[in-house]
């Protein structure tokens, strides 16, 4: 579910709320009851869940020619390390 910012206009609070995306956007701020407005953020990246992200993701930091060991620490290829090093 994503948050959206919200900024009043009358007394400046800056707030998150989580909403679906069908639901209606917040109106009114709930310390002053003035007009918010929704804000532009840069929102966040998403979360690959998959074996193969992990792989993707780690393999550069876990290289024996880049770091001198592999994923399992060892200081030569184990066929056994995590990332498929």
């Amino acid at each position: 579910m994503p948050t959206y910012e919200y900024v009043c206009g009358r007394c400046g609070l800056q707030f998150e709320k989580q909403q679906s995306i069908n639901d209606t956007p917040v109106s009114d701020c709930p310390e002053c009851g003035g007009n918010v407005q929704r804000q532009i953020s840069g929102g966040s990246g998403f979360i690959m869940k998959s074996s193969g992200a992990r792989r993707r993701n780690t393999a550069k930091n876990c290289s024996l020619e880049e770091t001198g060991r592999t994923c399992c620490g060892a200081r030569q290829r184990c066929g056994q390390s995590s990332c498929g090093e």
